[in-house]
């Protein structure tokens, strides 16, 4: 399916060594904040108390943000749990005035105390604490998650393509990663498990928009056997931008629906989704196909078998060797 189709070749790979300079100071600029700042990790992973609450009727989330915002919780988190009477409330660990942690009955009681002034009818469910062990044990599965996310990525394209595909391909899709991460630790957002699985999402999703690209570079290879590879690569981009167009602007707008009405439950999930597809679009054209340009992938990588006679496809084929 295609809304327009752009009859002449984009110069794309002419503009490539400028445009990865801009990928590469980005990148470093993404990895000094995270060295510098660190991720502002949420209860998730840093441990602090979960409850459980009740109300008869339908609760008022911002209202119950309201009131624990008023005992000095800056990081709270407050989401529904189950049906709209139910609330889940992350406290992160909070100290005393004696530096001492402030227990997990206390920070109930306080918060119960804040939350029945408002509202009588509100009932503890639960409490729990989340210790720091876990929080380790969780950024532990979630860093191997990302690790066979990116092992598995590179055996596909090696694979599917070959190797110097699946270098670029990595590459861009790590340089995508790192950029999220470093927005998020620039302007402190919170990092929680969400935002992790937005991540992941992202790889998937940016890996994606690559091999389509790759296997037209692959096809073109095959069709236009007088072309450079710098114009093959960049007949490749130009023929599938409308596909480009219609699945990122489709994807990013139910995105946008999560981001503007999801409420602050997926506010961050949204965010990392949506700087990641507006990266995964740039990293997919001009780092992963650059850097396979400049690996030196050539024809004879991908295509096998070139010694064999000519199918009749191919004779009939009226663009079979044409330059574009």
């Amino acid at each position: 399916m295609e809304f327009f189709r752009i009859r002449r070749d984009i110069p794309f790979m002419k503009y490539a060594l400028i445009l990865n300079a801009v990928s590469f100071l980005t990148f470093a600029a993404a990895v000094f904040f995270l060295w510098q700042k660190g991720l502002h990790l949420s209860v998730e992973f840093t441990g602090g108390t979960v409850m459980e609450v009740s109300y008869q009727q339908p609760a008022n989330l911002e209202q119950v943000r309201g009131e624990v915002g008023k005992l000095g919780y800056t990081d709270v988190q407050v989401q529904n749990f189950g049906t709209s009477r139910d609330v889940m409330i992350r406290l992160p660990l909070q100290r005393g005035a004696d530096g001492k942690p402030i227990s997990s009955a206390q920070q109930s009681e306080q918060v119960m105390t804040s939350l029945k002034a408002a509202a009588p009818d509100v009932a503890l469910k639960r409490v729990e604490f989340v210790g720091p062990q876990v929080g380790r044990e969780l950024a532990t599965d979630g860093l191997l998650a990302l690790l066979f996310v990116v092992v598995g990525i590179v055996v596909y394209l090696s694979f599917r393509f070959e190797w110097k595909f699946a270098v670029a391909g990595i590459i861009a899709n790590l340089h995508d990663v790192v950029i999220i991460l470093g927005f998020f630790a620039f302007f402190q957002w919170e990092f929680s498990l969400s935002v992790l699985a937005a991540i992941l999402a992202v790889l998937g999703y940016s890996v994606n928009e690559s091999v389509v690209i790759f296997d037209r570079i692959r096809e073109n290879f095959r069709k236009y056997r007088k072309m450079s590879t710098h114009e093959v690569i960049d007949n490749a981009i130009t023929s599938t931008m409308s596909r480009t167009i219609i699945t990122h602007a489709s994807t990013e707008m139910m995105v946008l629906a999560m981001f503007f009405f999801g409420g602050p439950t997926l506010h961050y999930f949204a965010l990392a989704l949506t700087i990641g597809i507006l990266f995964g679009i740039y990293s997919s054209v001009f780092v992963a196909a650059a850097i396979a340009m400049w690996l030196g992938v050539k024809r004879e990588d991908l295509v096998k078998g070139e010694g064999k006679k000519l199918t009749d496809a191919d004779r009939n084929d009226p663009n079979y060797g044409a330059q574009a």
